[in-house]
């Protein structure tokens, strides 16, 4: 959903912020009065050095502390009650963006993806950077800032020319703060950059640490991390210098606005214009009158990252998932497993070579096929378009009819069962990669399940069976054991369609035979899509096209096309 030229957040992030107004409303209440709280103490000491130091007058300044201790406990519940307030927006508006934010990432298109994975993480985190600037210390510092106005006005009611001094120096601090910014503008977005790098190469090594030290690979790897890390290092002390700058421009011009009005306002007493109560209560005043841009100083410096994370994250945000916000898929409780390609090109995005040119086919209901043919031929973007993982380039894949463009995803990938030709497992039990949390999956079907694939054969030899806790991507298990788990996994729910890229090029022999008999009765009346090199796993299917160079070479019943290959006529 494209949003209007002239909205500053896009919904994505306006509506959990707006959700919470009325919190954020309540917050610039407290500061208010917190601010306003502040003239009490000054007008305080302003009435003890005039009125009662000169007359003594105890039993007043008891009763005048006596107000100003109430003042003081009111001022301490309400910065409490403020923190609070932010603590609990920044806490909703984390849960509300995070969701959002992991939601997209699941409905994304694999087109969008972009990256390695540890840069991509590194990016998708950046939502705490925009939370706690939208919902910490933006509010405070822009309801501080209007007070500026309200002190110097006060200032000049009781000290005259002295309030001259801090007004001379507030266009310092700002123009300090301005100063900075086009630096750290064009800083914040390398910094945000190298940090990916370095993300991206630390998850890199440490989910392939044992093919690091298989390969020797470490010194390769070191070398890209100590680049990133020298790079980043470097850009980041060029940007936390721009930003010292202004931040310490304001702090030094709280002390010279101190020292400006003690020292001006002395002469001012000397010629009898001024009281020292007066004096005392301006010099209080006059820093809280600085107090705030310097605030204002340390915000300007994070807005340049805040603003490099929001348009990274944004253009992710607004990049459209699978189903675009304005569309209507159409909904399909069950497929019936009709596969069709019509004139099918594609290319991977970035690139203009073509994987599949001008392919077409069509397999039906409750028919089996395998796809064969020498590496990179596109035997596994075909298994991929058909899941709808990627679009075609030109042509249609179609479902049941329907392009699948047209299908609802969640619809259609119920429908299908995939063993993709990289088995993933997930942290967790092997219950729980099978079952994938579905209620319908009881003991009894997670046996039958574990009994086909052939992970019972395994399982039954774990202390803990089933419960037995995976590391991360199943750690721990040979490649054949995960394919074993994801086959069961693919085959729940006893969907119309499978798609099986290389289901058990990690399995041995006589795994796979026994495999292929019990897979035999298990698929019967289902359409298979099958990609393999294996000759025994050809058992189960009646056809068979082969691909050259994204192109059909040959396709025809099974038993034609092997006699074929064998006589060398193919």
């Amino acid at each position: 959903m494209m949003r209007p030229r002239d909205a500053w957040l896009s919904p994505w992030l306006a509506a959990p912020l707006a959700e919470h107004r009325a919190t954020f409303i309540k917050v610039g209440i407290a500061a208010i009065l917190t601010n306003v709280f502040a003239l009490a103490t000054s007008l305080y000491s302003m009435t003890v050095y005039n009125r009662i130091v000169p007359n003594n007058a105890t039993g007043s300044l008891i009763a005048l502390s006596i107000g100003i201790g109430i003042i003081l406990v009111f001022d301490f519940i309400l910065r409490m009650l403020r923190g609070y307030f932010i603590d609990v927006a920044g806490r909703e508006v984390d849960a509300k963006l995070g969701a959002a934010v992991f939601k997209t990432l699941t409905s994304m298109r694999l087109a969008n993806k972009q990256g390695s994975a540890g840069a991509f993480a590194g990016l998708l985190r950046e939502f705490e950077t925009l939370r706690d600037f939208f919902a910490s210390a933006t509010i405070v510092a822009i309801v501080d800032v209007p007070f500026v106005i309200l002190f110097l006005f006060v200032i000049w009611a009781i000290a005259g020319p002295v309030v001259l001094v801090p007004l001379l120096m507030i266009p310092v601090v700002v123009a300090a703060s301005m100063a900075v910014q086009p630096g750290l503008d064009r800083m914040a977005g390398s910094v945000l950059g190298l940090g990916f790098s370095k993300q991206g190469v630390m998850v890199e090594t440490i989910a392939g640490l044992e093919t690091v030290k298989a390969t020797a690979a470490g010194a390769m790897l070191e070398r890209r991390w100590q680049a990133a890390v020298d790079e980043s290092a470097d850009t980041a002390l060029r940007s936390r210098l721009l930003s010292a700058f202004a931040i310490n421009v304001a702090a030094s011009a709280q002390q010279i606005v101190y020292v400006g009005v003690v020292l001006y306002g002395v002469f001012l007493i000397a010629d009898g214009k001024l009281t020292s109560g007066s004096l005392i209560a301006a010099s209080i005043l006059a820093g809280r009158c600085v107090a705030p841009l310097g605030q204002v100083a340390a915000l300007l410096t994070r807005l340049s990252g805040t603003r490099a994370a929001y348009v990274r994250l944004d253009a992710f945000m607004s990049a459209g998932g699978e189903v675009a916000a304005d569309a209507n898929p159409v909904r399909r409780k069950r497929l019936e497993g009709r596969i069709a390609f019509r004139n099918v090109v594609f290319h991977y995005p970035g690139t203009t070579t073509r994987v599949l040119d001008d392919v077409s086919f069509d397999i039906a209901p409750g028919e089996k096929v395998a796809i064969v043919g020498r590496v990179g031929s596109g035997k596994s973007t075909v298994a991929r378009l058909v899941l709808g993982l990627y679009q075609p380039t030109e042509g249609q894949v179609l479902i049941d009819g329907a392009d699948v463009r047209q299908l609802h995803p969640d619809d259609l990938r119920r429908n299908i069962g995939s063993v993709l030709q990289d088995v993933t497992l997930f942290s967790g039990s092997i219950r729980d990669n099978i079952a994938l949390g579905d209620p319908a999956i009881d003991d009894a079907e997670l046996l039958r399940l574990a009994r086909v694939s052939g992970t019972h054969d395994f399982v039954g030899q774990l202390a803990n069976g089933f419960d037995l806790r995976l590391a991360d991507r199943g750690e721990g298990l040979s490649g054949g054991q995960r394919q074993s788990i994801a086959i069961a996994r693919a085959l729940g729910n006893a969907p119309p369609i499978f798609v099986f890229d290389e289901p058990t090029s990690a399995m041995d022999s006589q795994s796979e035979n026994a495999l292929v008999s019990r897979l035999e009765t298990e698929l019967a009346g289902r359409t298979l899509l099958l990609v393999t090199h294996r000759q025994p796993l050809l058992k189960l299917v009646d056809r068979i096209i082969i691909l050259n160079a994204g192109k059909i070479a040959v396709q025809g019943p099974r038993d034609d096309v092997l006699r074929s290959l064998a006589t060398g006529q193919a």
